[in-house]
């Protein structure tokens, strides 16, 4: 039997936070500011230290969709 994993993301969902991090010119602090808030608005959470890590490798991608929604949903199973 083969299971299909769902994405714990919508696009629409990513494309948004995307949006966000691209606009607003700001530092890898504040962009896992962002990430957190963004996983406690869908029930998840991160540890300061695992936003940053994340924000960082997202922010070195220049903010790839497919880095971003990774970081997210390892962050996401993490907690």
């Amino acid at each position: 039997m083969i299971t299909v994993m769902k994405d714990t993301f919508s696009k629409d969902e990513l494309m948004a936070l995307r949006s966000d991090l691209l606009q607003d010119l700001i530092d890898s602090r504040e962009a896992a500011e962002f990430v957190q808030a963004f996983l406690m608005g869908r029930g998840y959470g991160a540890s300061p230290e695992a936003a940053l890590d994340a924000a960082s490798r997202v922010e070195m991608s220049g903010c790839s969709m497919p880095v971003l929604k990774r970081e997210l949903e390892t962050l996401a199973l993490a907690m």
